[in-house]
């Protein structure tokens, strides 16, 4: 669902509410617990950085939904009048969080404002509703993670994901359009590797940048990868110093002495 399009919006909402007096659940994430942090306070993943068609980054329309701002905005809300609406988030204590979700559970508060400390964990039948918002700031397995947690009772799950970047063209229209398009865990996998260009495999965040690998992709050549672990296996077993290859033992060395050093100690 595209933000400018007000009367969608309006109808999602409406839409939630019908399924709450139907006895049903509904999750409302946002990517940042208030106006001022990053979306990684919830030991989650930062939000994404989004791409244009070549490679830069994108300037935001509207600002970043954020918990503690949504939760009255959905309580102004006509629909929602007389409706318990809960909060959750990463800054809250372990008790606090156990009563929402309890709440949340029974049906008292049958619409939760959360962040995506709801993405694993949590099994409530009775929900029914996911609401992304500003669902581009999400990377495919998390938007599919998140769709995970509805449905998962007698009744079917619907998912809504809002985003000021709905249509166009690029890395951030490409990862909503596979999410639309299947609901294969696997296949968004694949087409996550292949959008992010494998983040940097010597260990840049995924974060959705373009990789250092600028002619191999891991997808696409997997085979080509797989020969070259070979022959660099190959490699030391004969020359285990590198004593007849002094240019790639410096850069070796370059690598080791980097970041990209930690990252390898690290795998």
């Amino acid at each position: 669902i595209d933000w400018e399009k007000e009367a969608w919006v309006r109808r999602m909402w409406e839409r939630c509410a019908e399924e709450i007096a139907e006895g049903g659940r509904v999750y409302v994430v946002c990517p940042r617990i208030d106006a001022h942090d990053d979306g990684a306070e919830d030991d989650g993943e930062p939000v994404e950085v989004l791409l244009d068609e070549r490679g830069h980054p994108i300037t935001e329309k509207r600002p970043l939904s954020a918990v503690l701002e949504v939760v009255e905005e959905v309580r102004a809300r006509p629909a929602f009048d007389g409706i318990g609406i809960g909060m959750l988030h990463g800054r809250m204590t372990a008790e606090a969080k156990e009563r929402v979700m309890t709440e949340f559970g029974t049906g008292s508060t049958p619409l939760l404002v959360s962040t995506t400390v709801v993405e694993v964990g949590l099994d409530v039948p009775e929900a029914t509703v996911m609401v992304i918002l500003d669902a581009d700031r999400f990377g495919v397995s998390q938007l599919h993670q998140l769709r995970g947690r509805i449905g998962r009772g007698e009744k079917p799950g619907v998912c809504f994901a809002v985003s000021s970047h709905a249509g166009g063209e690029g890395p951030t229209t490409e990862r909503l359009q596979a999410f639309s398009a299947t609901r294969d865990g696997f296949r968004l996998a694949e087409h996550d590797l292949e959008l992010r260009r494998e983040g940097d495999v010597l260990g840049a965040a995924q974060s959705g940048i373009a990789s250092s690998l600028v002619t191999l992709r891991v997808l696409r050549d997997r085979e080509l990868i797989e020969q070259a672990h070979r022959d660099a296996s190959d490699l030391f077993e004969q020359d285990p110093d590198l004593a007849q290859m002094p240019g790639l033992r410096a850069e070796l060395d370059r690598i080791e002495t980097s970041q990209m050093g930690e990252f390898l100690e690290r795998a």
